[in-house]
């Protein structure tokens, strides 16, 4: 017998630079339950992905699904794995890169909405994706992906920037 182990995701959380502070780009989830949520709903653009498959080409993949845009060229950094408070384990990888959003779409799933009406609707999931400062990020971020904030803004690369306002 095989027991399965914690499902596991991997993501991208891009970063730059702006007036000596550093920015996240993070991403707001899609669909009914989410879409009054703000503070403590957002999350890194990750997805989940399968036993043997490398996940750093899992969180380029599932960045792409979630943004419908390929992750820029930068300096990438390890940021490792955090265990979300529902028994998932996420990984992540910063990298360090401008990118305009401004086009981004997310890939849909199809969901019974109102629940019980028999109606399937396509929603995104992901609904929005913005650039935040670290400090405004702690406070939309998910509390269990909190962690790549400060595994981020103790990176040797990063010393001495501002996690703004």
């Amino acid at each position: 017998m095989t027991t399965q182990g914690p499902k596991r995701s991997a993501g991208v959380l891009l970063y730059r630079i702006r007036d000596a502070a550093v920015e996240v780009l993070i991403a707001h989830p899609g669909g009914p339950f989410w879409a009054r949520k703000d503070e403590g709903a957002w999350s890194i653009p990750k997805g989940e992905y399968r036993d043997g498959e490398d996940p750093w080409a899992a969180a380029r993949r599932e960045f792409r699904e979630e943004l419908s845009l390929s992750v820029p060229a930068g300096p990438r950094l390890d940021l490792g794995a955090l265990k979300q408070p529902g028994g998932k384990v996420v990984t992540a990888f910063a990298v360090g890169s401008d990118l305009d959003v401004t086009d981004a779409r997310s890939n849909t799933f199809l969901m019974e909405w109102p629940k019980g009406s028999g109606t399937m609707r396509e929603i995104p999931e992901v609904d929005r994706v913005a650039w935040f400062s670290v400090a405004e990020a702690r406070t939309r971020l998910l509390k269990g992906q909190r962690e790549f904030l400060d595994r981020l803004m103790t990176r040797p690369e990063l010393a001495g920037l501002s996690e703004g306002t």
